[in-house]
């Protein structure tokens, strides 16, 4: 019996070997979801948003905005997140609607309009 496990012993460590070293090898291939949160606006949508326009016209435009504070009535902000993968850097977009009332006073984007150089 002794002379078995002996005659046996090297082909039990190989095969230990390549299965300690297979799961290590793929424990860092873990496939990591894409994270999206927020509105997504397209730039043709923020290009048609200018100022004098009501509340109403701009969430028909663009939707709910992503926040909106409950103490400041004044200003909708449209937050967009986007992470790929791991490795990526993730694609981050913020637009920014003042009120005055009820009427659109001021506009500030995160990204430079497309039909604009950065």
């Amino acid at each position: 019996m002794l002379t078995m496990i002996k005659r046996h012993l090297p082909r039990l460590a190989m095969t230990l070997c390549v299965v300690l070293g297979a799961s290590v090898a793929t424990s860092g291939c873990v496939y990591r979801i894409d994270i999206q949160q927020g509105n997504f606006l397209e730039d043709k949508d923020i290009d048609r948003v200018t100022v004098g326009m009501t509340r109403v016209q701009v969430r028909s435009l663009l939707g709910t905005p992503m926040v909106a504070d409950p103490f400041e009535s004044s200003r909708w902000d449209y937050v967009y997140y986007l992470k790929r993968g791991r490795l990526q850097k993730p694609i981050q977009r913020h637009f920014i609607v003042h009120f005055e009332g009820d009427k659109v006073v001021k506009i500030d984007r995160s990204t430079p309009p497309a039909n604009q150089p950065a």
